[in-house]
């Protein structure tokens, strides 16, 4: 459907209900616009916070229904809700991004192709669908890294592989489903960018972010002058932009990339929402990843965001509660934390803390990269996270 100029007093309304969800209510409410979430979640933190909230599956008949006739527009906060229903949602209401960039975003196959398409260098991969591809993988992509190709995130869904043996045991071991195996790279550092493309092609971007993950989940984001080399960061924003352009995309995207050791670029996926190395933006930028969002969605102006502050984002997994030697979960020490300069605490509002699960984030900012990273360090000292 033809999007159009949505103004305040409008409906905006999100498949998904996690904290991606409730940062983007929270910029559409902002904004002026009522917003309506669709999550299967009866206390998810974005329906918790939203005007209305569709207690409902993603492919509920029904409630798909309710949600177009409640919302101008309507977008997605996750990759993992189904195309399908977002082409459904299409048929009555514009939709961004479109079910057909989420279907291939959830496909790594389908994405790595992509990729492909639009220039952008991928690690060597093969797709193992049978015991015919399987038997004809490469000896060079072994060691690698096999994956599934659907419904894989925060490292789920991956598996180590060292030889031909242990990649036979690993695709037994995922069920034999569709995978893609990759080659397993000698990594210096690990990246991201984040656009946003409105239906009229214009496109700005997020300064890219170096990012390092823990077991797969991010766990710090740092973005300041020079925190990648010029040439690098230029190369990573034009792939990005180039990867949305051939997707006709609309909305915001997020690509990540490997840099490796060489001092090369090599793409590893694209999340076709928010990303948790945006968030810092909040805090460090004239305009956030979720205003953005809501601006692509709302065919509101796109203008380029200005940094103006260094910044590092500490992921706030629910292991902080799960100190050594408790017994049940304990509140972090936030009045520690905030007593610090440069503290800016979000927590996304989720009943209960476990192992791994998302439960917020901290954001520094300060003057300069040496302030926000000796800042940062001492908060990582009084919540028991591991420096970096």
């Amino acid at each position: 459907m033809k999007p159009q100029t949505l103004l305040a007093g409008a409906t905006l309304g999100v498949m998904g209900g996690g904290q991606l969800g409730r940062m983007f209510v929270h910029a559409a409410q902002r904004m002026g616009y009522s917003t309506v979430v669709l999550d299967p979640d009866a206390t998810s933190p974005a329906g918790r916070v939203s005007h209305h909230h569709l207690h409902a599956d993603y492919l509920d008949t029904r409630n798909l229904a309710e949600l177009a006739r409640l919302a101008d527009a309507i977008t997605t906060e996750f990759e993992n809700v189904p195309a399908d229903a977002l082409a459904q949602l299409a048929a009555h209401r514009p939709v961004a991004p479109a079910g057909e960039a989420v279907a291939i975003a959830q496909d790594r196959a389908r994405e790595k192709a992509h990729f492909t398409r639009c220039g952008v260098r991928c690690a060597p991969y093969a797709v193992i669908e049978s015991e015919e591809q399987l038997a004809l993988v490469p000896d060079a992509l072994v060691p690698g890294i096999l994956k599934t190709a659907r419904l894989g995130y925060d490292g789920k869904g991956q598996v180590r592989v060292d030889g031909r043996e242990a990649l036979v045991a690993a695709w037994d071991g995922l069920g034999r489903v569709p995978c893609v195996l990759e080659q397993r790279l000698a990594l210096a550092a690990e990246c991201s960018v984040v656009v946003a493309r409105g239906a009229g092609g214009t496109l700005v971007h997020l300064p890219p972010q170096r990012n390092l993950h823990r077991a797969g989940i991010l766990a710090v984001t740092e973005v300041f002058d020079g925190v990648l080399p010029d040439a690098l960061a230029q190369e990573a924003v034009q792939a990005t932009r180039s990867i949305a352009e051939g997707l006709d995309y609309v909305g915001v995207l997020c690509v990540e990339f490997f840099v490796l050791q060489d001092g090369t670029l090599v793409v590893n996926e694209m999340a076709p929402r928010p990303h948790n190395s945006g968030h810092w933006s909040l805090d460090g930028s004239d305009v956030s990843q979720f205003e953005l969002q809501v601006r692509a969605l709302a065919g509101l102006p796109l203008v380029q965001p200005r940094q103006h502050s260094p910044a590092i984002m500490l992921n706030l997994l629910g292991d902080l509660w799960f100190r050594p030697g408790a017994d049940a979960p304990v509140e972090p020490d936030w009045p520690a934390v905030l007593a610090l300069q440069g503290m800016h605490l979000h927590l996304y509002g989720k009943s209960e803390a476990r192992p791994g699960r998302k439960m917020g984030h901290l954001t520094i900012t300060g003057a300069s990269p040496v302030a926000v990273r000796q800042a940062a360090l001492a908060a990582c000292d009084v919540l028991g996270i591991e420096p970096f």
